[in-house]
């Protein structure tokens, strides 16, 4: 397991990660999507874990927290078509945006993770 110590630049990115599991967390609310809707439980429970996991990674970065945001950022991406709902065009739209962005932001960091020579493993 590799890690590294957080500098400003990496807590911006994992911030930016927080930010984006909570605004896929609210988006059955503010795109009206009710809550029973296979969209609406997706962005409830991916946003809620995406923005969990980059919480753990504000301070200390391990690899399995980015590993699980890039997992999270391509189911997130792919949940339209996995769960069906790719007619509703803003639903499709902000889980493909954000599991898009969160997954890039996990990609740098783990890139940050292996090629940096800060890090070090555990």
């Amino acid at each position: 397991m590799r890690t590294i110590e957080n500098r400003a630049e990496d807590a911006v990115l994992n911030g930016l990660n927080v930010f984006l599991g909570i605004f896929l967390f609210l988006t059955p609310w503010y795109l009206a999507l009710g809550v029973e809707t296979a969209a609406a439980r997706n962005a409830l429970i991916s946003g809620a874990a995406i923005a969990v996991v980059a919480m753990f990674a504000l301070g200390k970065s391990y690899d399995w927290e980015e590993y699980f945001n890039l997992a999270l950022g391509l189911w997130v991406a792919a949940a339209p078509w996995t769960f069906g709902f790719t007619d509703s065009e803003y639903a499709m739209g902000a889980h493909l945006v954000i599991g898009l962005f969160v997954a890039i932001l996990a990609g740098v960091e783990l890139w940050r993770l292996y090629r940096s020579p800060e890090a070090y493993s555990v």
